[in-house]
């Protein structure tokens, strides 16, 4: 038989759930959505821009990339590197707190459960109460269970523990991301301290050429053959060269002190680096699955898409607040005003239930978090979009460059030769005495500015395969989102 009391207290409890389902609609979600569209790699027209270059298979670079430039002293140098530099500690502390944030959002979603133990006392005064109230001290012992538990009835808090996941695995994709950038900064470095050695053999060879210069205008001056002026272009020519040698000299400095700091070492570990080997630049070539295969080795492209869906999830996350919430709670222990009867049965506590909870009216709190949830993913997608252009503008750039550069060192590599030749010939002519030796030294100046060009290109061709195996991803193996960009996104 059912008892008076537990009919009308159901009643209440009722009319006030019927009449929160139905202003629970003023909390809506409606006219709120993201507006941004992600790009499809394979739209972005790229085939006329690519053509002309070597087409592989899947032709993208190796996870040590750097090897291919045939110096083993780069390569210890980056080994060394990525054991641990201020850069990649920084980008691995940044991983490991969105790993943090994961597990938090992870544990959100679990029931906790606490203990506690209290001891409380009181003296009643005789001037309040009389005995025998007052004047005793009155102690009493709690000891408590606490259990609560949010069902996540509409997916909210795992949506938010996807969203964290996301993050967390764009940081980590950011950490490689920062392996990748040291690298080819160290090997770009590189790059400029053989450039600078070279440029120094050259000034060097200038030097002595201006030296004998001056040596055969003194001789000329003194038997009266010739008055000051080409010996005075001649110290011309040699001040100029100690300067360029000097400048030289600093470039190699820089260029140590550089990658020593790259390394997050002190300047003298720069001392011990010695002159670069004859650095290889490889035929560029292009994998023929570009641009779609491109989306899964970009480092940014692939962190641009964690934080894509991790936004997304945001999304998701937002629009459950709009729902109602059911949370559950128990508190059980033990009370007692003396510890002997803390543990009887009369000493019980008990206190729980379901409580529900609706938004009604919050003053447009929740339209403005989805609002800016949307806003969030419409950066997200922004940012997607414009990392996918930016790699297949890197591509394409270090393609083109590779190639240009390679047909300049050509032309420079004739040039050269017909220098090459007419300083021979001014040579042969010197030996029949149809010549003079300042007829031998004119003609080895222009051969000597065409040796510092042509290093100059080698260079910069050098650089170019190094941007492009880093547009190309490096050889990293990314982890990817499964599910389709579009369907991140639920229609509201």
């Amino acid at each position: 038989m059912r008892t008076p009391s537990t009919t009308h207290a159901g009643r209440p409890v009722a009319s006030a759930l019927v009449l929160g389902l139905l202003l629970a609609g003023c909390a809506s979600t409606h006219g709120l959505a993201p507006d941004a569209r992600p790009l499809d790699g394979d739209a972005l027209a790229s085939t006329r821009s690519l053509s002309g270059h070597e087409l592989s298979a899947a032709n993208f670079p190796a996870q040590d990339w750097w090897s291919a430039l045939g110096d083993p002293q780069l390569d210890s140098l980056i080994v060394e590197a990525l054991q641990g530099t201020p850069s990649l500690e920084a980008a691995d502390a940044r991983l490991r707190k969105a790993q943090a944030q994961a597990g938090l959002a992870d544990e959100a979603r679990k029931p906790t459960l606490s203990a506690s133990a209290q001891y409380s006392g009181v003296q009643l005064p005789e001037t309040l109460l009389p005995p025998p109230e007052g004047g005793s001290y009155l102690g009493s012992t709690v000891v408590m269970f606490n259990f609560k538990y949010g069902l996540d009835l509409w997916g909210g808090k795992r949506a938010q523990f996807e969203a964290a996941v996301g993050q967390a695995r764009a940081a980590e994709v950011d950490a490689q991301a920062a392996r990748l950038t040291l690298a080819s900064n160290i090997a770009r470095a590189y790059v400029g301290l053989a450039q600078a050695h070279a440029a120094l053999d050259v000034v060097n060879r200038e030097h002595e050429r201006a030296s004998r210069l001056r040596g055969l205008g003194e001789q000329r001056v003194r038997a009266g053959l010739d008055n000051q002026l080409q010996l005075r272009q001649a110290e011309s020519i040699i001040g100029s060269a100690q300067q360029q040698a000097q400048a030289a000299q600093q470039q190699i400095d820089m260029a140590r002190t550089m990658i020593a700091a790259l390394m997050g070492q002190g300047p003298d570990r720069g001392l011990a680096i010695t002159r670069p080997a004859i650095l290889q630049a490889g035929t560029p070539g292009v994998p023929a699955v570009l641009p779609s295969e491109l989306l899964g080795h970009r480092p940014d492209v692939v962190a641009a898409r964690w934080r894509v869906e991790a936004a997304g999830r945001g999304i998701d996350a937002s629009k459950a607040s709009f729902k109602p919430s059911i949370n559950l709670s128990a508190i059980v222990g033990l009370a007692s005003a003396g510890l002997s009867d803390l543990f009887s049965s009369d000493g019980l506590l008990g206190l729980g239930g379901p409580a529900i909870s609706l938004p009604i009216f919050d003053g447009g709190r929740l339209r403005g978090q989805l609002d800016a949830s949307d806003a969030d993913y419409d950066l997200a997608v922004a940012n997607y979009n414009q990392s996918l252009v930016a790699a297949l503008h890197e591509v394409t750039d270090a393609l083109q460059a590779a190639r240009s550069l390679d047909q300049q060192v050509d032309s420079s590599r004739r040039a050269l030769a017909a220098s090459k030749s007419a300083w021979s010939l001014a040579q042969a002519r010197y030996r029949a005495g149809l010549g003079t030796q300042l007829d031998v030294l004119a003609a080895q100046r222009p051969l000597l500015q065409l040796e510092q060009q042509i290093a100059g290109l080698q260079a910069q061709r050098l650089n170019a395969t190094i941007d492009l195996d880093r547009a190309l991803g490096g050889g990293l193996v990314l982890e990817q989102p499964t599910s389709p960009i579009a369907n991140t996104v639920a229609t509201p």
